[in-house]
């Protein structure tokens, strides 16, 4: 009886997502009647048709009479003509998009309506206690709680940010459309402005024609934390408090936080030469500004809300200091009112870009509505300063310290900022001279013209303000505010002087450096709010920005700097050489730890400043300039990537000291922040293997040991990469390998008392370690989670988890209690040592597997050329950095990412699963088939290993990847090796199946299995156009116009696949 109900359950909730595919899909039928017509309409419908009839079947197991419908569809496809071919890829491509919409949309909802939320706070706080864990063990553990989201610049992404952005407004006007109170005329202004954005979709180039710069990756991760985490962050804080205040009755402090953010965009130099020591000041130096313009908007906003007079003495002490340091009665005014705000001039000499380059106020809200910043379903009415600030003297007019807002509208809106420059609206003016040639006659010049620009103006600024309030009646809150304000804005101004490399005179107590100057001003007011007995307006916007301000700091995301250990190596080669102490690359590993340990104990610095080096190695060494120019305040860890021994470590430590002792020697005092974390990275199955070893021989270093305790609070970051271990061995290999060195390094660390923080480099697609979130943390090894977690988030994870404000709450609450209960209740371990001694079989016989057939079998490679888009990905235009490491053909020097985008195009799928059906079927073979359905019920990290693989299994298509090799492979001994995979992959399916004891893949999963049917009528005609396409390309490979339809196709197939690589 529970089943059936269950069933009806679910029919229920799909219904509102089918009327919603329904709705958005007629939607654009109607756009294209306009747009291309009535008859190429009605070929697409008749394709459709065909496309769901064989799904149909398939679904029903009458695979013969499918196969005709797909032939016959196929046939229908390689008749079209190109633009035939190009419209039909696009019509399809934002079908497929348009049901990703509606697919996050019931997500949200379907979360929305539940009384009790799976895997949230409430629920995963009350289950602890009942497991008998203390109120005060909880409190504590999440307190103390560290999880860093780490947002990457991988090229998966595959929708241009303006089309992201056009999904976005969407998704919004599918969420107010939900309101139960919209009258008949609201529908309707609700239908016209969906008919608008599918209109605009329409009329826009889907394809990027230039590859985005790091700069350019950067700001689209800014416009994430914008758009959505700005909104999500306090939401998801209140969460997690009131869950803490109902179980165990204390709230969660005000200046703690358990998830922060980091980034690799403009950090991540590994195989990446276009990301340059500049870059990664200037995008720093971005995220800084960023920061400072966000929290202005803030300030201005709780400025408006807190007009009380009532205050604490320190507080009326405070706004009473303030006053004083006024010079005249009217700089009083203006403090009360709208402190240096700065006149709307812009930088002098340079150009408007072209385009926006960042999404206006607002603009992804639909036209019928505005909603409450809380991502709130209904509306908030917006009163007067809540978002808009009336015009003040200092807005209108020049500061006279020359400070720039930069348009600031009423709704604070974004600045535009292109490449890490600033827009010119006054391009008419000149240009001022560079650092160090601008003379003080020239500065003379300017404030003069700023002064004359104040003309006139001051009277009539009058009529438009409150008039000045005596000091009894002050408001003590808004005065303060308003320093803030004056400050931030400061130092906003300082950072667009230091990114134009212009002259900054700015002293140190202008501005504010630090999250903790900020807070300090804020907590003040809180303190004196609470003290006042008006702790309900203090708990409101002002515990938002405080939570805020304590999450994102002063650089929203602190930034990551990794680049490959064979890159030092060769910048310590040239420095040695060139002092003449012999070659670095060619001593052993014992000779360079006794270099290495000998210089990092000196005090004196060991590369001269005269030093002449080839420019890769200089970029190198300008790379740790700019580290200690910046320091850990705005940068974060420094990674490692394919380290295999301790001397990596080293020289990184090494080559960082060298260069903050140079800086502090050039600056006279010593550097800002303190050293970055050095984080090895392991990613092949050798370096997996011997991770412990190299912890172990790190930490009994004197001087390694002594570094960490003093420099690093007795903490050891290590990564480990789950992309290159799964190329290089296979999913299921890679998967056993990274959990025993996770084993191995918590052991280590262990063992030398120090405290250690897994880092993972997951990916998106499950062959480079993605899934559910929730599934990887708690399947983790126990004991290395404790406490704390770092994890990336790559490419379209990033925009498909936290681009809606709904969609982060819920990622980041995720992401909370799963670390939660794997370090309160760590999973089991494996029940008996066979156990282990299987997982090793199944590992050994399933890398041999994997290995035999894609590096040792000679026909391989070119039948992956052949049967996949793999050479045409280079135009996508996706990333900034290249496909390969080198200029190999081979698979070995070919990035993870594009290995697995092509196999995900053409519906193999293959390195997800390839060998994983032999290392199961060997060990069953022997007997063990009992076995391994216990370790499937009991051990976590085994039941999820084989869920993960299933649930791509499912997304995997035979007949769709047999008809790429039937068009597109030549050779029949290579369409042989196509048969042979494909056997392999009904045979891996078989033995999954009989592991987890489904009748059927995803059987443990209906609502993933039913939204892959949804898509499939639109998908599979897809996958038939890009094999046409394919093949026409391939003896025609000048034509543009066959090259944009092939990309479209990828795009579109993406979107249905929800992932790429």
């Amino acid at each position: 009886m529970t089943d059936i109900t269950d069933d009806i359950a679910e029919e229920i909730s799909f219904q509102g997502f089918d009327d919603y595919c329904k709705l958005l899909k007629n939607l654009l039928n109607d756009v294209l009647q306009r747009e291309v017509g009535t008859e190429f309409v009605d070929k697409l419908e008749r394709n459709l048709t065909l496309a769901q009839s064989a799904c149909n079947l398939r679904f029903a197991g009458i695979e013969d009479t499918a196969e005709l419908l797909e032939k016959q569809l196929a046939s229908e496809i390689s008749k079209m003509t190109l633009e035939e071919a190009l419209t039909f890829a696009r019509a399809f491509s934002h079908y497929l998009n348009l049901m990703g919409i509606a697919e996050t949309h019931h997500r949200v909802r379907k979360t929305r309506n539940l009384a009790h939320l799976s895997k949230s706070c409430d629920e995963v706080f009350n289950q602890l206690l009942h497991s008998g864990k203390s109120g005060d063990e909880l409190y504590e553990s999440v307190c103390n709680q560290e999880v860093e989201i780490v947002l990457t610049a991988h090229p998966t992404q595959i929708n241009r940010r303006t089309l992201q952005y056009k999904h976005v407004r969407i998704a919004h006007l599918l969420e107010y459309n939900d309101r139960p109170d919209l009258t008949q005329e609201d529908r309707e202004i609700l239908i016209e402005d969906l008919v608008r954005e599918i209109t605009s979709i329409w009329q826009t180039d889907e394809l990027r024609r230039h590859k985005p710069t790091p700069v350019d990756e950067a700001r689209a991760g800014l416009h994430i934390v914008e758009q959505s985490l700005w909104k999500a962050v306090p939401h998801f804080l209140r969460r997690v408090s009131n869950a803490l205040k109902k179980h165990t009755g204390k709230s969660l402090p005000l200046t703690c936080t358990p998830i922060k953010f980091g980034s690799w965009m403009g950090g991540d130099r590994d195989g990446n030469p276009n990301v340059t020591a500049k870059v990664t000041r200037d995008v720093s130096l971005l995220s800084r500004w960023m920061a400072i313009d966000l929290y202005i908007r803030e300030v201005d906003s709780l400025r408006f809300e807190l007009s009380m007079t009532r205050c604490s003495d320190k507080l009326s002490r405070e706004a009473h200091d303030i006053l004083e340091q006024e010079t005249s009665p009217e700089d009083r005014h203006e403090s009360w009112n709208q402190p240096m705000s700065g006149n709307q001039t812009k930088l002098h000499g340079q150009q408007a870009p072209p385009l926006p380059t960042q999404l206006p106020a607002r603009a992804d809200l639909p036209a019928c509505t505005e909603c409450g910043d809380d991502g709130g379903s209904h509306p908030k009415l917006e009163l007067p300063g809540t978002g808009y600030m009336p015009l003040s003297r200092q807005d209108a007019q020049g500061s006279s310290n020359s400070e720039s807002s930069f348009h600031e509208s009423g709704h604070g809106s974004s600045k535009s900022i292109a490449n890490g420059s600033f827009a010119n609206s006054n391009s008419h003016q000149s240009a001022p001279s560079p650092r160090g040639s601008f003379t003080s006659s020239q500065l003379l010049a300017q404030r003069k013209l700023f002064a004359e620009s104040k003309i006139g103006r001051s009277s009539f600024q009058k009529l438009l303000e409150p008039s000045p309030p005596e000091r009894p009646g002050i408001a003590p809150y808004r005065i303060v505010l308003g320093h803030v304000k004056d400050k931030l804005m400061k130092a906003r101004r300082r950072l667009e002087l230091l990114l134009e490399d212009l002259p900054c005179e700015y002293e140190s107590w202008d501005y504010y450096e630090t999250t903790d100057q900020l807070l300090e001003p804020l907590l003040l007011c809180y303190e004196s709010l609470q003290s006042c007995g008006a702790g309900v307006l203090a708990d409101g916007r002002l515990v938002d920005l405080i939570r805020r301000v304590t999450t994102f700091g002063m650089v929203l995301m602190k930034l990551d700097l990794r680049q490959e250990s064979g890159r030092h190596s060769e910048a310590l080669d040239a420095i040695t050489k060139y002092l003449d102490m012999g070659s670095y690359s060619e001593w052993d590993e014992e000779k360079k730890l006794e270099f290495l340990t000998r210089e990092l104990k000196s005090k004196r610095p060991l590369v001269p400043p005269t030093i002449q080096v080839a420019p890769d190695v200089k970029e190198v060494l300008d790379t740790f300039r700019v580290a200690a120019e910046l320091g850990s305040d705005s940068l974060g860890a420094y990674v490692i990537s394919m380290a295999s021994n301790a001397s990596d470590v080293l020289a990184v430590e090494l080559l960082q000291k060298d260069a903050r002792l140079a800086v502090s020697g050039e600056l006279g005092r010593p550097c800002p922040g303190g050293t970055l974390r050095v984080v090895p990275l392991f990613e092949t199955v050798k370096d997996l293997r011997g991770a412990g070893s190299v912890i172990r021989k790190l930490l009994s270093i004197d001087w390694y040991s002594e570094h960490i305790v003093k420099n690093h609070n007795g903490h050891q970051e290590v990564m480990v990469g789950y992309s290159d271990s799964g190329k290089d061995a296979g999913r299921f290999t890679a998967a056993w390998e990274l959990y025993k060195a996770q084993e191995d390094v918590a052991a280590a660390c262990k063992e030398h008392k120090v405290k250690v923080t897994l880092f993972h480099g997951r990916g998106g697609s499950i062959g480079r370690g993605g899934g559910p979130t929730y599934l990887a943390i708690q399947s983790q090894p126990p004991g290395s989670v404790m406490g704390t977690l770092r994890s990336t988030e790559q490419g379209e994870m990033v925009q498909a988890k936290f681009g809606l404000p709904h969609s982060a709450v819920r990622q980041l609450e995720i992401y909370t209690t799963a670390v939660l209960l794997a370090t309160l209740k760590p999973p089991e371990l494996p029940r008996e040592e066979k156990w282990r001694n299987l997982m090793d079989e199944i590992s050994e016989i399933s890398c041999r597997s994997y290995r035999s057939t894609v590096y040792e079998n000679p026909e391989f490679l070119a039948y992956f050329h052949e049967a996949t888009p793999q050479a045409e990905l280079g135009f996508l235009n996706i990333g900034s950095r290249p496909t390969r490491r080198k200029s190999s053909t081979g698979i070995g020097h070919l990035r993870a990412i594009p290995w697995v985008f092509a196999w995900t195009q053409t519906r193999f799928v293959l390195p997800a699963w390839l060998g994983v059906g032999a290392g199961l079927k060997g060990v069953c073979e022997k007997g063990h088939t009992e076995d391994l359905k216990a370790m499937y019920k009991e051990w976590p990290f085994f039941q999820s290993t084989i869920d993960l693989i299933e649930m791509i299994l499912g997304k995997a298509d035979i007949p769709i990847a047999k008809h790429y090799d039937e068009v597109l492979v030549s050779d029949k001994n290579r369409r042989e090796l196509g048969a042979e995979l494909r056997r392999e992959l009904l045979t891996t399916e078989k033995c999954v199946l009989v592991v987890s004891g489904h009748g059927k893949l995803s059987e443990n999963n209906r609502s993933l299995r039913r939204l892959i049917e949804s898509r499939l009528p639109y998908l599979n005609p897809m996958n038939l156009l890009q094999v046409e396409i394919l093949k026409r390309l391939r003896s025609d490979d000048d034509n543009h116009k066959l090259r944009d339809a092939l990309l479209i196709t990828i795009n579109g197939i993406a979107a249905g696949m929800r992932n790429t690589g």
